[in-house]
């Protein structure tokens, strides 16, 4: 009875034990607070953070800002007026989710915010992938290995660091979170290493060895400390947890195949017509009392001014950075299709035009989209994308072709200029004054600049290129290996093939603005009998833009290492950096040629964006000089504050102005093709006017 009486005893104070430790942890109920910061008027500043209280530790934190990492109890750089999520779990499983919006105080953070939307939908547009919804391939971005690399947070480019020890052996299975080094800085501080994954350890770095975060010179890569090897392929992973995808944008496919198309149609005329491009820009047939208003050479460097900008120096930088050595054959390759798509709209451009008694010049996309399919009984349709692509080009013109580039030339220039820190009104101001004095003229006053700067700009820079390509010259071999290998090897980079090839063919598209249709806008001007004369001047604008200039920022990247440096510098400072390894005083000279580029690019998108202005809103003087007096208070406003959504926005703009571009061109592509042959008959037959300077070499 007693060992009965025992039992029940220890049943039920079992019983209440555990009652106790199921009220304890009742009573440990996870709760969070979130502290929220504006620092300042700026935008994209706005600071969130976490104090958990209950639970059980550790904790996870899943922001909804892809950036933050998972064991972050803070996120920075937050939209302000915008909506954010948190989602914190516990050791236990216990999970807690809050929304927050960080308030906006100054009127550029709610404009920010409220135009957010407005990007969002838009880029949803731009850059949705067909391919991935149907299931013709998995956009997941995967991966057989981790490299262990050095932290970003305590490593400088500039410094060296020892590995002190390994502290796990190698071929040894370690867990994500595991100590699994030391390093040691030149001040004797240690620095541990954590693994990132679980796997199997494999040592690269000996103990002992110096080791740093900056590749190399020659070796085109970036050395990790070790690597750890997964058992199977696992899908890469942002920092707050997400998978990362690898997308085919629908306007870059849009844009591509607009290219192809155009290429097979024309029978590679991108071939075929180079020659005579050149000798057209050379002005062999220039006649002076034909129709217009510039000669082939300006036009081709208004055109060529617009898209030779920041974008060859920042976005290569980035393309390279993201996609790797490789997305530079993909760059090349896709500058060189869009030699036939910018030959296929500079043609229609110029064949369109209107030419009214007072020597004015109407042309571009509006006028072939809108009379050109009228005469192919498509006059609703006509006018409805003549008039959207005007009002996407007026839109671009003020924030693509404007505020982003004296944006953009302020924070440049300041940098290299210290005292013009916080003074961007003042800078604006003389901008918007240079810029005037120009575009107040028309399209002679810029044809004449730009003939003159795009020249110079173009000399300046690819000069500082073969610089530093010349000082690494013993290592162009390894470097064209690596593009080569980069562009074909699945597993030569931060995503594979689809990856290198997508960031590639994009850089290029948004580059050389071929499929757009700005450039048929500034050809229309041209003095010329034959408008496909103009389509030929035009083919050597995505060369000189793409496949020389992108290709040489490109190879500086390659050269210099700086393609594998993940120091979470932009687009700019990276190129700068490359180019400060050479020669220290040249990021100076890059200053000058950004602020060049911009001047140039903003003085064409004047012209680009008054042309489509005047379309919708009539042909006057009057209405033409509201244009140029809105246009300089945007630069004015562009170099003054931060509109990172707005400026995105606009960017988008100009790839959205391809959609009425292109179907146009579709439709209209029997008509360029004959165009074409009976051009080719002309030139063959010796019926085209050349200019009496060149007939002395004939």
């Amino acid at each position: 009875m007693k060992k009965y009486s025992f039992l029940l005893f220890f049943l039920l104070f079992s019983i209440h034990l555990l009652n106790a430790q199921s009220n304890s942890v009742s009573s440990s109920k996870m709760e969070i607070e979130i502290e929220l910061s504006n620092p300042s008027k700026e935008i994209n500043d706005g600071i969130a953070k976490i104090t958990v209280k209950g639970g059980t530790a550790p904790y996870q934190y899943k922001w909804s800002d892809k950036n933050t990492s998972l064991k972050s109890t803070e996120s920075v750089g937050l939209i302000e007026g915008m909506k954010h999520t948190v989602e914190v779990s516990d050791a236990n499983g216990q999970t807690v989710n809050k929304e927050f919006k960080i308030k906006a105080k100054s009127i550029t953070e709610i404009f920010n915010s409220g135009v957010q939307p407005a990007v969002d939908v838009m880029g949803a547009i731009l850059f949705w992938d067909a391919f991935s919804v149907i299931g013709i391939y998995d956009p997941v971005v995967y991966s057989k290995h981790k490299n262990i690399e050095l932290p970003l947070v305590e490593v400088s480019k500039e410094s060296d660091f020892k590995l002190k020890e390994w502290l796990v052996a190698e071929g040894n299975y370690v867990e994500q979170g595991d100590k699994i080094a030391i390093l040691k800085t030149i001040n004797e501080e240690e620095i541990p290493i954590y693994a990132l994954a679980n796997g199997k350890m494999e040592h690269l770095a000996k103990e002992g060895e110096t080791v740093s975060r900056k590749p190399e010179t020659g070796t085109f890569k970036s050395p990790p400390l070790g690597v750890i090897n997964f058992d199977t392929k696992q899908p890469i992973l942002h920092p707050n947890g997400e998978i990362r995808t690898n997308n085919i944008p629908f306007i870059v496919v849009w844009l591509i195949l607009g290219s192809i198309f155009f290429t097979l149609r024309l029978k590679f005329v991108n071939i075929t017509g180079f020659k005579h491009s050149i000798e057209l820009a050379r002005g062999k047939y220039d006649d002076p009392n034909a129709p217009g208003t510039i000669t082939h050479f300006q036009a081709m460097a208004t055109a060529v001014s617009a898209t030779v900008g920041l974008g060859n120096i920042a976005g290569v930088a980035v393309a390279i950075s993201l996609g790797g050595a490789g997305a530079t054959f993909w760059m090349f390759v896709a500058g060189f299709f869009g030699m036939s798509l910018k030959f296929a709209e500079c043609t229609l451009g110029v064949k369109y035009r209107i030419i009214d008694d007072e020597g004015r010049i109407f042309g571009g996309p509006m006028n072939y989209l809108r009379y050109g399919l009228e005469k192919k009984n498509m006059k609703k349709l006509g006018k409805f994308l003549a008039v959207f692509f005007a009002l996407l080009g007026i839109g671009a013109s003020f924030g693509g072709g404007n505020m982003l580039q004296s944006n953009q030339a302020f924070k440049i220039v300041s940098e290299e200029i210290p005292f013009l820190e916080g003074h961007g009104f003042w800078f604006g101001i003389g901008f918007a004054l240079l810029v005037g004095a120009v575009i107040i003229g028309g399209i002679k006053s810029i044809a004449k600049v730009t003939a003159r700067v795009v020249p110079v700009m173009a000399i300046l820079y690819v000069v500082g290129c073969l610089v530093v390509i010349g000082h690494h010259f013993e290592y162009l071999g390894g470097a064209f290996l690596a593009i080569f290998d980069g562009a074909f090897s699945a597993e030569a980079l931060k995503g594979g093939f689809i990856g290198v090839l997508i960031i590639g063919l994009q850089r290029a598209a948004f580059s050389s603005e071929a499929g757009v249709g700005s450039a048929a806008i500034a050809h229309s001007t041209s003095k010329t009998n034959n408008p496909i004369a103009d389509g030929f001047t035009a083919l050597v604008e995505p060369f000189i833009d793409t496949m020389i200039v992108c290709t040489m920022t490109a190879l500086v990247l390659i050269f210099t290492g700086m393609h594998e440096t993940n120091s979470g510098m932009g687009g700019v400072e990276i190129t700068a950096d490359a180019f400060g390894s050479v020669v220290s005083w040249f990021p100076s000279v890059l200053a000058v040629a950004v602020f060049l580029f911009a001047f140039s690019t903003m003085v064409s998108w004047s012209y680009y964006g008054m042309r489509s202005w005047t379309f919708l809103f009539g042909k006057s003087k009057q209405s033409e000089m509201i244009y140029k007096v809105l246009y300089l208070v945007f630069v004015v406003v562009g170099a003054s504050v931060s509109l990172g959504a707005v400026l995105s926005f606009a960017d988008m703009m100009i790839l959205a102005m391809s959609f009425p571009n292109i179907i146009g061109l579709y439709i209209m592509s029997g008509e360029i093709k004959t165009d074409m042959e009976i051009y080719w008959q002309k030139l063959k037959d010796g019926e085209l006017y050349i200019n009496p300077k060149f007939l002395k070499g004939e």
